[in-house]
């Protein structure tokens, strides 16, 4: 398949057969000028903890609560086999080139019995020695002896920059089979606590606390610890045996100094041996180095001489010449190097290497150490066959294995530095970043791959992004898109350590080159992560940071993702969205029953509208404020409200009730404006239910009969309603012209349902409210009577053929329209000026009943 082309079998479709996904058919001739398809977004859905994040490397994740459809079961264990390929892949690869020679374990067979044995009984023993002291060789042979000690085998892990959190993770995934899940930190003891497994863990970077937080969660394995001397020790409770790892001898030394030759070393190699086993304190390393160095020398004598005698096609050495055969030449013009050069030997080395090696060993001091893997070698340096060149100096001991991965040996990033191959560190990181940028993003590389070299993303990047600077326009800067490229991929792999540092890089570089869309996108993983992890506060605070950087540039699609995580946020906190008060926290100046007024207080009601709640005192000009007021002794509200309904901000407390005001008078206005038309000749009020066929279409009468009305008996149905003063200035019904005292000015001092003065009920039928006064001139006045709400409902629905001499309050009776609000009508409420004699009754939300 084309990696730069992906059929629908790349994707899942093999048995699609669409035309819409086929590909258009190329000229046989020249297949590599075809029009290709541009290759799709990689977007992952995994599971981590109960949430469910897919991975967009182009709007930015989306994370939402986990269907329970979704999420997986309990992870299963691996089998032998696939612990075994497991643990194949975790070493580091073979270098190409001819096979080394396999140098036997000297001098460490005790060390190498007392290790078993402690394992053998369950103890966790650390391995203390100095870098260079052969504690990575010992470490092997000890996983091998303990094969078959624990059910879960032997898992081998790797504590280079890893913290214990990251380790207990490593160690799951190497005992689980749990393909793109992360289970929450819970979950994950939960499961790390049943792994009975051999852990040997090389290149520890901490001790202390956390060394006892690694061990503790895991109770059934035996470790065994690498580590150095500068790394703290264990804390003093824990039941952790010290083995300390020192030099060799001197005959242990002047042993493998003549495996690496492959000779014996004359007398005066020997004694040059001697001087640096006691300068170097046998630290093995020094030997392997030394040992190159005499190869090395050997090369350049048989060189010299072969191209004088038989010419540059001439083998140095008979292939089956003794291990035990000194090296015999008269020219003797290459001398043994220096003490001092035999101290560090690193420079004089990659003096004798290949071009490519060299070059290699210039890219490794401008990643900081890191050894690009064997395969981008050729590219890195631009020969096809520089991959050979880390098996040039795997065999000089200039790298060693750190994991999965090589790494520069001890010492060596110092003595290259010294010696200036560090001159062109900036162009190497440019060259590197820009190789990775698009080896990252290429459809072919999977996730695990870009993983397995994070360690020299994350070094260019962070030789780079201190120097960002804005790029030309219509480019990118390297930096940007490296980290662009390289953080999905982290995520996808499920290793959030490098995926937040990736982020934060890029979020800094972004910022330098003043490219604000991809500031936002870092910005909004980086809420991602922080949701993911359980960190709600920063990731509120970086959602809202990438919301307004995606405002700024018209980012719809990011935008909707943003508020997206910001909703899950406020649902994992129990606040709305918005708020920065989260569970459990407590709202300063919270009231107890009632909010506070906005500034300047509510709005006044209109005059001769009827207030929803006893009205306040009043002002000169009649408006009505309503003020704040507190039930909390001393003037001091009580502080006990907490996050939730109760633990919102004063400010929407207030905004809701103002707005349950305003719909209030909105309705009040609304039903009042469609009540309000008296006419008489409304008609409306002229449609019967039995047409009559005695009547006309044109007479006025839309064919339909009138209703009738009665004068004077009480039928039970109400069909006299009050009326606009006619054109000869008579007020009541169209049958009762009589007109109502003049008693807007005095509020009415009984309740609702109570006798009038004419002996009658004053009760009006609800839903017949008046026309509000149209005459400005009189400003009604609060009664100084207390508030009676009404508990007689009245059961006539026939008003008086006269009215009252008084207007009445709001009635709360029961009407043929339906019954009454809940709300207890108020005695207190202003009267009416003009109009007709019954108000209209309202209840809490303004509605007319």
């Amino acid at each position: 398949m084309d990696p730069n082309n992906r059929g629908p079998e790349g994707y899942g479709h093999d048995g699609d057969t669409g035309a819409s996904r086929q590909r258009p058919p190329r000229d046989p001739l020249t297949p590599d000028f075809g029009q290709h398809t541009p290759a799709l977004a990689r977007t992952v859905q995994l599971v981590t903890g109960d949430h469910l994040l897919t991975v967009n490397p182009v709007d930015g994740s989306e994370i939402e609560p986990c269907p329970p459809g979704e999420r997986p079961g309990r992870p299963a264990k691996l089998t032998a086999a696939e612990r075994a390929e497991a643990a194949r892949a975790a070493r580091a690869p073979v270098p190409p080139g001819p096979a080394r020679p396999v140098l036997p374990l000297l001098e460490r067979q005790d060390e190498r019995e007392h290790l078993v044995r402690l394992l053998a009984r369950g103890r966790s023993v650390r391995l203390t020695g100095p870098a260079g002291s052969g504690r990575t060789a010992l470490l092997d042979l000890v996983a091998e002896d303990c094969s078959d000690l624990a059910p879960d085998g032997v898992v081998r892990l790797s504590g280079f920059h890893r913290s214990a959190e990251e380790l207990l993770y490593d160690l799951f995934y190497a005992v689980y089979d749990a393909p793109l899940y992360r289970p929450e930190r819970q979950e994950l003891l939960g499961l790390v606590r049943e792994v009975g497994a051999v852990v040997v863990l090389d290149d520890i970077e901490f001790g202390g606390a956390a060394l006892d937080e690694l061990l503790d969660a895991t109770p059934e394995c035996a470790f065994v610890i690498g580590a150095t001397p500068d790394v703290p020790a264990p804390s003093a409770d824990s039941a952790v045996e010290e083995v300390l790892l020192g030099g060799l001898e001197r005959a242990g030394g002047v042993d493998i100094i003549e495996r690496v030759v492959g000779r014996v070393l004359t007398e005066e190699e020997a004694n040059w041996a001697g001087d640096l086993w006691f300068e170097s304190e046998g630290l093995p390393l020094r030997f392997v180095q030394a040992g190159a160095l005499l190869r090395q020398r050997d090369q350049q004598r048989a060189g010299a001489g072969a191209v004088d005698e038989f010419g540059v096609f001439a083998d140095s050495l008979p292939v089956d010449a003794p291990f035990d055969a000194p090296f015999d030449a008269e020219d003797d013009a290459v001398p043994l190097p220096s003490l001092g050069e035999a101290a560090a030997p690193a420079p004089l080395l990659a003096a004798r290497l290949s071009p490519s090696a060299r070059a290699t060993l210039r890219f490794a001091v401008a990643l900081g150490g890191e050894v690009p893997h064997q395969a981008h070698l050729p590219a890195l340096v631009g020969d096809t066959h520089a991959d050979a060149a880390l098996g040039e100096l795997a065999s000089c001991g200039l790298v060693s294995p750190v994991g999965s991965r090589y790494r520069l040996a001890a010492g060596v990033l110092q003595q290259l530095e010294a010696a200036g191959y560090n001159d062109d560190l900036k162009a190497r990181a440019l060259t590197a970043a820009q190789h990775y940028a698009w080896w990252a993003g290429h459809p072919s590389v999977t996730p695990e791959r870009v993983c397995a070299e994070a360690d020299a993303l994350l070094a260019a990047l962070g030789v780079l992004v201190p120097d960002t600077a804005p790029p030309a326009e219509g480019e990118e800067a390297v930096t940007v898109q490296l980290a662009r490229t390289a953080a999905p991929a982290f995520a996808a792999g499920l290793d959030f350590s490098a995926w937040e540092r990736a982020l934060r890089a890029g979020a800094e570089a972004s910022r330098l080159a003043g490219e604000v869309s991809e500031q936002a996108y870092f910005h909004h993983e980086l809420g991602v992560l922080a949701l993911c992890d359980g960190e709600f506060d920063r990731a509120r605070a970086e959602l809202e940071t990438s919301l307004g950087l995606r405002g700024a540039t018209s980012d719809k699609r990011g935008t909707v993702a943003a508020r997206r995580a910001l909703a899950l946020v406020a649902d994992r906190t129990g606040t709305a969205p918005g708020l920065v008060s989260t569970a459990g926290e407590e709202v300063p100046d919270a009231r107890s029953e009632e909010s506070q007024s906005p500034p300047g207080g509510v709005p006044a009601l209109l005059p001769g509208f009827p207030p929803a709640r006893p009205p306040a005192p009043s002002t000169a000009d009649g408006a009505t404020i309503v003020v704040n007021r507190s039930t909390s002794s001393g003037g001091h509200p009580p502080k006990t409200h907490r996050a939730g309904i109760r633990g919102l901000a004063r400010r929407n407390l207030v905004a809701a009730g103002a707005g349950a005001l305003l719909v209030a008078v909105l309705g009040t206005v609304v039903t009042l404006g469609a009540t309000s038309n008296n006419d008489a000749n409304n008609p409306s009020d002229k449609v019967g239910v039995n047409p009559s066929a005695s009547q006309g279409v044109d007479d006025g009468s839309l064919g339909a009969d009138k209703p009738k009305t009665d004068k004077g008996g009480d039928t039970g149905t109400a069909t006299s309603r009050p009326t606009d003063p006619g054109p000869d200035g008579t007020y009541g019904t169209s049958d009762d012209p009589t007109p109502p005292s003049d008693t807007g000015s005095t509020p009415s001092d009984r309740p609702s349902g109570t006798k009038g003065s004419g002996g009658g009920s004053t009760s009006s039928p609800s839903k017949s409210p008046s026309k509000p006064p149209s005459s400005p001139s009189t400003s009604p006045k609060p009664s100084t009577s207390p508030s009676s709400p009404s508990t007689s409902p009245s059961t006539s629905t026939s008003p008086s053929p006269s009215t009252s001499s008084t207007a009445q309050p709001p009635s709360t009776s029961t009407s043929a329209s339906g019954p009454a609000s809940g709300a207890p009508a108020s005695s207190t409420a202003p009267a009416q000026t003009s109009g007709s004699a019954s108000a209209p009754a309202t209840g809490g939300s303004g509605a007319v009943i």
